[in-house]
């Protein structure tokens, strides 16, 4: 699937100092044995934003809230499927999104727009945030276009798209669908944008 920027490094912090030999002089560390007071007032005061904010909300940067011209880029297709192989312009509309956050959870959900051409397509469509992105998964079936005069054909699909903030405030993203069966079988990917309208 995709994940193109995961290297794979973790940091070095895992290993311990002692674990590489490295011994502390004890009589070099100050303030052994010192004990410090904090007045209980203060220390409430410090700790309150941690325990009343909820994880979810520092993952998230900001609610994907409004409307957004969204874009899929359907002229810069790829995959293996012969449907990534088909020309195709560009499409889009502008959509309102709202989102709801639970302590565990943010989902932005399509409140307003144009519904999709396709009625396979599962509705509303919802954006979960993983830490880094709005993402949604679903399963459809993909019409597979067959050529001037010939009737499409209808095959399973699973679809998975996500969007990454942008300092811009816009997101970009990608469209992956996998088509499971017939003339259209094999992967068809599309960047995706959203901007502010």
């Amino acid at each position: 699937m995709r994940r193109e920027g995961f290297n794979g490094d973790y940091p070095e912090a895992h290993v311990s100092r002692s674990d590489r030999g490295v011994r502390a002089d004890p009589g070099a560390v100050t303030g052994i044995g010192r004990r410090r007071r904090v007045p209980l007032g203060l220390a409430l005061v410090l700790l309150a934003p941690t325990a009343l904010c909820p994880a979810v909300a520092s993952a998230a940067p900001q609610p994907w809230n409004g409307r957004y011209q969204m874009v899929t880029y359907a002229s810069q297709k790829a995959g293996t499927s012969p449907a990534s192989r088909q020309q195709e312009g560009d499409f889009g509309a502008v959509f309102t999104l709202a989102t709801q956050c639970t302590v565990t959870r943010c989902v932005a959900t399509v409140i307003d727009g144009p519904r999709p051409g396709n009625p396979t397509i599962p509705q509303p469509t919802r954006y979960t945030w993983n830490g880094s992105e709005w993402t949604t998964t679903y399963d459809w079936l993909w019409d597979c276009f067959q050529g001037e005069g010939n009737q499409k054909q209808w095959a399973r699909a699973t679809s998975w798209t996500f969007y990454r903030p942008q300092p811009d405030g816009s997101l970009r993203g990608t469209w992956h669908t996998d088509i499971a069966d017939g003339a259209c079988r094999g992967s068809v990917v599309m960047p995706v944008a959203a901007a502010p309208a």
